[in-house]
């Protein structure tokens, strides 16, 4: 293991209260440091797929009304035409109206923000979101 150093942040007691509270609630064994170098190397992980050329993965999560017009056929249409870099497809009927689906989307950062964009851009979709990760060799 890598040799730790200490060093000291300074927050107000409001901030530091609430910090703790999601310290607690991530459960035993989970402390302010490692709570502070998950931050860390979540910043990380962000800068480092920004403007990228690099290979990232990251996973589309979106949830919509599959009978609202043609938007399951438009959605459809984006993912065929990104089928190079999609991975993966999973599709969840939520109940009779409402769809989740999630995609795993391998390409250069650029190219996964696009693709994610274009897919959570589309009229309809009732929420979506975006998450991005790296291989982790590199933290």
């Amino acid at each position: 293991m890598a040799r730790l150093a200490r060093f000291s942040i300074t927050m107000d007691d409001e901030l530091l209260a609430r910090f703790d509270e999601l310290v607690r609630r991530r459960g035993a064994g989970v402390n302010r440091s490692e709570a502070v170098r998950d931050l860390v190397r979540d910043a990380l992980v962000e800068a480092a797929w920004e403007g990228s050329e690099e290979e990232i993965v990251g996973t589309v999560t979106m949830v919509f009304d599959h009978g609202v017009g043609d938007l399951s056929d438009r959605l459809d249409a984006l993912q065929h035409a990104h089928h190079d870099k999609i991975v993966s497809a999973m599709h969840v009927h939520l109940d009779a109206h409402n769809c989740l689906e999630v995609l795993v989307v391998r390409g250069s950062g650029d190219d996964v923000r696009y693709i994610a964009d274009t897919l959570l851009g589309t009229k309809g979709v009732k929420h979506g979101k975006l998450v991005m990760t790296t291989g982790g060799a590199e933290l």
